[in-house]
Formats: structure tokens, C-alpha cells, sequence
């Protein structure tokens, strides 16, 4: 006879107190904001300048967002630091927009890398791989349509803009925002610490930004690992039930509620991988998942920005959902457009299982390989 020594009590404080580690890690995330913020204060003009110099050619900025999305594996960790550039001062929004674009693509890596996993068996690989690259033709489409038009009229960056003007005020002014406020001290513990070990400058400015930036991986990762333990067997229930009714914008509703309470995108998507894998999810059913998932996403940005006490670092922000919802209405609203990414998607599903090497030359090619280049060339 076995004696069950867990008590109602401490499984009742469990959720609590993980709820409670997640505030707190947000806080330490908001801290880390607002530290690359102000080491890229300390650093100066010149070596912002000589540092992004690339990303002021549009397709440079965007190739830039893909592989630094890629290398952190995470789109949240790198729109919420371009945001952190943007309030320094580093950035403009015109030349963050297309780097915000790159992160949509580069983010969609992760679910594709979990649909290797089912290479060995071609029923599963082909449903599963299909699954993964519904999300990557969507914001690749989403961006070739979208960047030009931005470019040209500068729709995006514009609509943000004047969202964030009737929130927080003008370009250019300070906004006293109270969570730049309450990060203000640990913050100043951090230049103190730098500066009572000797460094200055140049030096104590990229220190500050290597703080921030670590405090802000760490701090998403343990949110999202936390998160994803609350409601884990919630979400795949979720998924089950609403998903096995259909798609639709039930199922867009389902992925941006899930990945705003997960923190994300990534989670979202690699849970129908081996659900579509197994055919227990429809494409056409999972693709508007995706979608939600991309806006939800932008949740973590829109926080980000309430560390910093500029205007641009919201409209910047902003511009990352808006560039989401208007290709969701272009391209998934809109019925002619609808279907060019799972028909996509479909096919090259096809071509994978028949040579799959093709696969893995696909991932590396597409989110390493030609952003290189195009830093390279276009840098």
C-alpha cells in the first residue's frame, strides 16, 4: 500500500505561486528594456551609427530580423530589443519596421525544425512539414506585399503613429511612463555596478547592453516556461476541441489567446505540429492558428514599450501588430488570397517527402543562408 504524501494544500499554492514568479520575471524583463535602452545611450551618436549603418537600406533591416529572430529562436526577444534601440535612439521607426517584418519570418523557423522530427515516417513528415511552412509562405507573402507598400506610403508606420499619438503624445516628446519609472532604480544599480568595476564609455555602454540583453533572453525564456506549465494541458485541450470543429476565426481567436497566454508564437505553432503530423488537424483547420499567433505575439513588444519613454518605441510596437492584422485581412480575409499559402505549402510538402535532403536545405537556405547574403550585399 502506497501513502500519497501531496496534500490539496500545496497543490492549490502551486499555480499561485507560478503566477505570482511569472509577475516578477515580466518586471526583470521590463528591467532588461529598459537597460539595453539606456547602455545604448551611454555608447553615443557615433557608434549607434556606425553599428546600424546597415539597417537603414530597407532589405538589409529585413534580412537583420530574420537571422537575429533565428539565432535567439524567439521573435518576442528580438522585436521587444528593437523596440529597446528604437527608444534609445539607435533606430528610426522607418528603418525598425522592416526589421520587425524579418522577425515574423524568422520566427517560424521553430515550428519548422519540429516538423523534421517526423522525417522518417512520409505520411506524418508531409502533414506535418505542411503544417510548419503554411506559417513561413504566409509571412513571407505577408512582407513582399506588405514592405512595398510601406515603402512607398508608409501606411504601416503611419496608422502606428497616429495610435500612438493619441495614446502617449507626439514624436519627439518624452512620455512619463510609469514603468519606465518603476525600472528606473535597478537600472541605476546596473551603470553604479559597471562603473564602480572601472569602465566607462564605449566599454560601459555595451556592458549595459550584454546586461540587458541577457536579462531579457533569460527572463522570456522563464516566462514562457512558466507560462507554458500553467497552461499547457489547457492549450492542447483547447486545441483539440475547438480545432477538430474547424478552423476559422474561432481558430484565429484560439492562437492569438494562446500565445498571449504563453508569450509564444513559437509554442503556439509547434503544438499543432504533431497533431497535423498525425492527422489529427486538418491543414486548412491549423493554418488560422498561425495567424492568431502572430498578433498575439506583438503582445510582448507592445510591453516592452512601456519600459521606454519614447513615442517611437510604441509606434514601433504598434506597427508590428498592424503589419499582422492587415496581412490577415489581405491575405487570409480577403477568400482569392486565402489559399496561396496552404496550397504552397502543400506542395512543397510534397517535394520534401520525395527528397528530403531538399527540407533541411530549405531551413537553412531560407533563414540563414540568404539573409547572410542579403546583410552581406545590401549591409
Amino acid at each position: 500500500m502506497t501513502v500519497d504524501t501531496s496534500s490539496p494544500s500545496s497543490l492549490d499554492l502551486r499555480g499561485p505561486l507560478q503566477s505570482a514568479l511569472v509577475v516578477g520575471l515580466i518586471y526583470i524583463f521590463l528591467v532588461g528594456v529598459s537597460s539595453l535602452e539606456s547602455g545604448i545611450k551611454i555608447m553615443g551618436e557615433d557608434t549607434q551609427e556606425s553599428l546600424f549603418s546597415a539597417a537603414s537600406n530597407p532589405l538589409a533591416a529585413l534580412c537583420i530580423g530574420i537571422l537575429g529572430t533565428v539565432l535567439v529562436q524567439s521573435s518576442s526577444a528580438s522585436t521587444s530589443v528593437i523596440v529597446g534601440l528604437v527608444a534609445s535612439g539607435a533606430l528610426g521607426v522607418d528603418d525598425a519596421v522592416p526589421m520587425v517584418m524579418g522577425a515574423n519570418i524568422g520566427t517560424t523557423v521553430t515550428n519548422t525544425l519540429v516538423s523534421l522530427g517526423h522525417i522518417r515516417q512520409s505520411g506524418e513528415f508531409r502533414r506535418a512539414f505542411a503544417a510548419a511552412t503554411v506559417h513561413d509562405f504566409f509571412n513571407v507573402l505577408a512582407v513582399a506585399l506588405l514592405l512595398p507598400i510601406e515603402l512607398i506610403t508608409g501606411v504601416i508606420s503611419g496608422t502606428a503613429e497616429a495610435i500612438s499619438e493619441r495614446l502617449v503624445g507626439a514624436s519627439g516628446t518624452e512620455w512619463k511612463s510609469p514603468i519606465k519609472a518603476w525600472v528606473k532604480e535597478p537600472v541605476g544599480w546596473l551603470k553604479d555596478f559597471w562603473e564602480a568595476v572601472g569602465t566607462s564609455g564605449n566599454v560601459q555602454g555595451g556592458l549595459m547592453v550584454a546586461t540587458g540583453l541577457v536579462i531579457i533572453l533569460m527572463a522570456l525564456a522563464l516566462i514562457t516556461r512558466n507560462m507554458r506549465a500553467l497552461v499547457a494541458d489547457r492549450v492542447e485541450r483547447s486545441v483539440n476541441a475547438m480545432l477538430s470543429r474547424g478552423g476559422g476565426s474561432v481558430a484565429l481567436l484560439l492562437g492569438l489567446v494562446i500565445t498571449i497566454a504563453v508569450q509564444s508564437s513559437s509554442i503556439t505553432t509547434s503544438i499543432l505540429i504533431p497533431l497535423a503530423g498525425a492527422g489529427v488537424i486538418a491543414l486548412r483547420n491549423a493554418y488560422p492558428v498561425t495567424l492568431g499567433a502572430n498578433v498575439g505575439t506583438t503582445i510582448t513588444a507592445l510591453l516592452a514599450s512601456l519600459a521606454a519613454s519614447s513615442p517611437e518605441s510604441l509606434t514601433v510596437a504598434l506597427a508590428h501588430t498592424t503589419f499582422n492584422v492587415m496581412g490577415i485581412f489581405l491575405l487570409y480575409i480577403i477568400p482569392l488570397a486565402r489559399d496561396l499559402p496552404v496550397l504552397g505549402a502543400e506542395k512543397l510538402a510534397q517535394v520534401a517527402v520525395e527528397r528530403r535532403t531538399l527540407a533541411v536545405a530549405y531551413v537553412a537556405f531560407v533563414f540563414i543562408v540568404l539573409p547572410l547574403i542579403g546583410v552581406a550585399v545590401l549591409g
